[in-house]
């Protein structure tokens, strides 16, 4: 498909009956979903747990999200139609929508195949850093103009989530296959270490203080806990199942844990870093990410087409949300 027809598709979108009522809601924030397995993206509101508006993306799959930090647009990776390392389609750009009109406003095209997944905003410089795992880097994208202006090598293959530190100056990727992760130095945009976690690995977060990197290895129930000054693993944490994605609250007590295997999320204590809280939700969640006041932590889950909000006061489901089938990425586009 050419990129003017992708356009198009993706701008065919599904309107709210009410224009007003959609900017109205959008005060609070909105909850955007990536539906890998739709092949859309919602626009979800997170109080009356309604789907405004769904995005197609006409074939072409998405599996993760950002919005920007103004909460106006939403970069999607078009990662193709492949699992990591597995043989598919090579995505070869990002599509940027608008959130208040729900259109397409701009296409980033990396020229080649690069399987872009991973986007995350740094804190400091502005700049979109996302994922390119053909290309064993992180690309650097400026929002306003849409132009790629660097990259930075990770030294490994499959790299395919990412962290970035509060203060800008380092990044962390979860290298799948390898089952590492690298150290990259932003300032000097070169990696600056490897390190060996596991035969697998998937997902990435940090603690908010920046001292932990926290990863979950694919081979046994655990969680690998990374000091950020020594680069080190320095502890593992038991699971009640393999982990995958997970996210830490604003607070720094806690950190959510995403158990697709067995259909729940764990609560790591990290005062005493061991599970106190596991929490069931539908079938095989993704992604974990917290809303900014702390009260509320989302879960996708793909395979049963929801994402569950969690009370994190007393960690029990508020609410099941209606999601599109693969649900799996999850932003929050800040309300304006």
């Amino acid at each position: 498909m050419s990129r003017p027809l992708l356009a198009l598709a993706l701008g065919l979108l599904t309107m709210p009956s009410n224009s007003q009522s959609f900017d109205a809601k959008n005060k609070q924030g909105l909850l955007l979903v990536a539906n890998k397995g739709a092949h859309t993206v919602s626009i979800i509101d997170p109080e009356s747990a309604k789907e405004l508006a769904v995005i197609p993306e006409n074939g072409i799959t998405g599996h993760e999200l950002a919005a920007s930090p103004d909460g106006k647009k939403a970069f999607v990776p078009i990662y193709g139609n492949s699992g990591v390392g597995r043989p598919g389609t090579d995505g070869q750009n990002i599509v940027v929508i608008d959130i208040a009109t729900r259109k397409v406003v701009g296409d980033i095209d990396f020229g080649h195949g690069v399987r872009p997944h991973n986007a995350v905003f740094n804190p400091k410089d502005g700049l979109l850093y996302v994922t390119t795992e053909l290309d064993k880097s992180v690309s650097i994208i400026d929002p306003h103009t849409l132009k790629i202006v660097g990259s930075v090598p990770t030294g490994q293959p499959e790299s395919h989530m990412l962290a970035i530190s509060r203060d800008g100056r380092r990044g962390y990727t979860a290298n799948v296959g390898p089952g590492t992760v690298s150290v990259l130095d932003f300032k000097a945009r070169k990696a600056i270490g490897v390190i060996d976690v596991s035969d697998v690995t998937q997902r990435i977060s940090l603690s908010v203080d920046d001292r932990l990197v926290f990863t979950s290895d694919q081979t046994k129930p655990q969680l690998a806990v990374i000091d950020t000054a020594t680069s080190r693993v320095k502890m593992w944490v038991p699971l009640p199942s393999t982990g995958y994605g997970t996210a830490p609250t604003p607070d720094g007590r806690w950190l959510i844990v995403a158990l697709p295997r067995i259909s729940q999320v764990a609560v790591v204590d990290l005062q005493t870093m061991k599970v106190a809280h596991t929490v069931d939700v539908p079938r095989t969640p993704q992604e974990i990410l917290v809303r900014p006041d702390g009260k509320i932590a989302y879960a996708s889950c793909d395979a049963s087409h929801k994402v569950a909000a969690i009370r994190t006061s007393d960690w029990t489901v508020d609410k099941l949300i209606d999601a599109g089938a693969g649900a799996d990425g999850l932003a929050w586009a800040a309300g304006r």
